[in-house]
């Protein structure tokens, strides 16, 4: 029977076969020593007694324990948002060799970065959830992802009205200074890795990757679009 060890430095866990019960050995993650407990040290855990009137005439339970469900991989779903991804890559670029006006190229901006959000959220979630919890799935997973996208896109909003407040319009159209682009980029950064947290549940960590995600596909689509890879930049 498996014996299941605990790494007291890196955390890790995994099992060991019960002929290494007792022994010490080094832990394949991060090499540190570890104790492998003995057979008699495992604990067991048994079922606990049905409280009365958790049976029926029978014996039987009648309580019907919740089950926790995982989200599973769906290849279709995940093919059908990567091409669609493309599919707004191709876009970006006719729309990159077209010849629009400054207020057409703003709404297309626009619609693209509301377009994507529920998407790369959508797609997003589905790699980057932790399988050892429960997962958001069906119409609540859609609501959710489209909520989330909608604050990213809401985001860029924030980005081009604060820029345009703080920074001079001749500095705008000229290009702003790289601490200039970090002053507005590290807090709408901030800001999408909360409503990742928000939507999703998300670690801190995972949130900032899932909306760093969206984020550099937006950047992508305007680099093919010929444009900078931010505003004011």
């Amino acid at each position: 029977m498996p014996i299941q060890v605990t790494c007291p430095g890196c955390h890790t866990r995994f099992s060991v076969g019960d002929q290494h019960a007792g022994k010490t050995g080094a832990c394949p993650k991060c090499k540190g020593q570890i104790q492998v407990p003995e057979l008699s040290d495992e604990i067991v855990i048994h079922a606990p007694e049905l409280e009365p009137g958790s049976v029926d005439s029978k014996g039987r339970s009648v309580l019907k324990p919740i089950k926790r469900k995982e989200a599973k991989f769906n290849a279709t779903i995940f093919t059908a948002v990567a091409g669609l991804v493309v599919l707004s890559v191709a876009v970006a670029w006719l729309l990159g060799r077209s010849e629009l006006s400054d207020e057409a190229q703003f709404w297309m901006l626009t619609g693209g970065a509301i377009l994507i959000g529920p998407l790369i959220s959508y797609a997003g979630y589905s790699f980057l959830h932790d399988a050892e919890l429960g997962a958001f799935e069906g119409s609540d997973l859609l609501v959710r992802s489209v909520g989330c996208g909608a604050v990213y896109a809401f985001l860029w909003g924030v980005y081009m009205y604060v820029g345009t407040q703080i920074f001079r319009t001749e500095d705008w159209e000229a290009g702003l200074g790289m601490l200039q682009l970090m002053g507005l980029c590290v807090p709408m950064l901030g800001m999408g890795a909360l409503a990742a947290f928000v939507s999703f549940d998300l670690d801190p960590a995972t949130g900032f990757f899932h909306y760093t995600l969206y984020f550099l596909v937006c950047m992508g689509l305007r680099y093919v679009m010929g444009l900078p890879f931010l505003p004011g930049m």
